[in-house]
């Protein structure tokens, strides 16, 4: 009997589902993959159910003879292995960034025969439904929340892009690559100061109250789904920062990181060409512990952010808070430069890690922006947080558009560097 594959990476089996076995069993005996939480994180979305629900699911649906799992994306190792006679998959793959997948089944297909059977795709209003349900349990902050430290376990090293408002979340949530036959995807979003604060044209001095900082929170929460990293700057009082604590884990917020500065807020990159104040250990650490305490439950990550680096206090420093700021609690550290080279950072790292080969390391690479992700993980980082450049790459390009319309007293010169408001719009899911 000739044998027939298909993947499956869902947390529900519902009649698109149904409909692919049913039309995989008129041609032979069906195997169905299903996806690993890994390689669903990376290519798709969190599950909501555990790895072990997922299988039993599969072999639970009628006329499937055997489930296995698939490691990657792509089908090529279980093409090698299995080598099925057939292929079948919705037609949904036949375009956009999925086609890249199906153009690696055909050519492995290819090498013996095999073939691909492109099912119509079912999406009907029960399936839109289905699909809307596992988006709204997403979003849920039980789900959510604990999700950083899942993509960490699970990936090793993760990327956080910056955002600042609903839409850029939507940028951060559905922007995903193929490249090199990998296919890529951020998988947090942090929320800057910085970025927050510009978007609503005022100073990053802490200006902006956390009341309209939630809301930002909010504004995202709303229409995305994948863990958020929420900048802290220095946390205030301490006092003030374990009601900060309780507000960010009950609204579903991974973490959130704090700075080991005191006073008037000056942004980090400036050094010591303004006045900055580095808090002492012994108060640092008595914040994170205040932190610690209030929190709930054991999926929210306060990180500490150590400024030595950026003020010029020297890599012992540095190194002497890391151990006391881990000691106290903190469950990430942040080290940051300022430096055009990445020397200091993989300095830290390496130092870091020689004694302490667990606690989660954080970098933003704004400066030292040669070094990649890769290399960065070689040296033991977890978290790279990409950290204003939607914000950067935005202002120069409304700020021209503005330009040409004074300039031309029509928009038609800027048309062709838009893009077509349909496209944008098709970024927001309707209920």
């Amino acid at each position: 009997m000739k044998t027939v594959y298909t993947c499956f990476c869902t947390d529900v089996i519902h009649e698109g589902h149904m409909n692919i076995i049913q039309q995989a069993q008129k041609y032979g005996r069906v195997v169905v993959g299903i996806l690993s939480d890994e390689a669903m994180i990376k290519y798709n979305r969190f599950p909501t159910i555990s790895f072990e629900e997922r299988l039993e699911l599969a072999k639970n649906i009628p006329g499937v003879d055997e489930v296995i799992v698939q490691d990657t994306v792509l089908y090529d190792n279980v093409i090698d292995q299995l080598h099925p006679d057939y292929v079948i998959h919705g037609d949904n793959w036949l375009s956009g960034p999925m086609k890249a997948i199906r153009d690696r089944v055909e050519k492995k297909l290819s090498e013996y025969g095999g073939e691909i059977i492109d099912a119509p795709y079912t999406y009907n209003e029960n399936v839109k439904r289905i699909d809307m349900q596992i988006k709204e349990k997403l979003m849920m902050p039980e789900f959510r929340r604990k999700r950083l430290k899942q993509a960490i376990s699970l990936r090793g090293l993760i990327k956080a892009l910056e955002v600042h408002s609903g839409l850029t979340g939507l940028i951060a949530e559905k922007t995903y690559v193929e490249n090199d036959g990998e296919f890529d995807q951020f998988d947090a979003m942090w929320i800057s100061s910085l970025c927050d604060s510009t978007a609503k044209g005022k100073p990053d001095i802490e200006l902006v109250d956390m009341t309209s900082r939630f809301r930002t929170i909010e504004d995202v929460m709303e229409v995305t789904t994948k863990p958020i990293i929420f900048d802290g700057d220095s946390g205030g009082l301490a006092e003030h920062f374990v009601y900060t604590v309780r507000s960010l884990e009950r609204m579903g917020v991974s973490a959130v990181i704090i700075e080991d500065k005191i006073g008037l807020k000056k942004n980090s990159l400036f050094g010591t060409e303004v006045k900055q104040t580095q808090d002492t250990i012994e108060h640092f650490c008595e914040k994170i512990k205040a932190g610690k305490k209030i929190q709930l439950t054991e999926d929210f990550m306060i990180i500490a952010r150590i400024e030595s680096l950026i003020l010029e206090q020297g890599m012992e420093d540095a190194l002497t808070r890391a151990f006391a700021y881990v000691e106290a609690g903190a469950d990430g550290i942040m080290i940051h430069s300022r430096r055009k080279t990445p020397d200091e950072i993989v300095e830290f790292c390496d130092k870091f890690r020689a004694k302490d080969k667990t606690t989660p390391i954080v970098v933003v690479p704004t400066s030292f922006n040669t070094i990649t992700e890769k290399e960065l993980q070689e040296h033991g980082v977890n978290i790279v947080i990409y950290a204003n450049q939607l914000t950067r790459s935005a202002f120069p390009a409304m700020e021209n558009t503005a330009r040409e319309i004074l300039i031309h007293h029509r928009a038609k010169e800027v048309d062709d560097s838009l893009m077509p408001i349909k496209e944008i719009i098709t970024l927001i899911d309707e209920l």
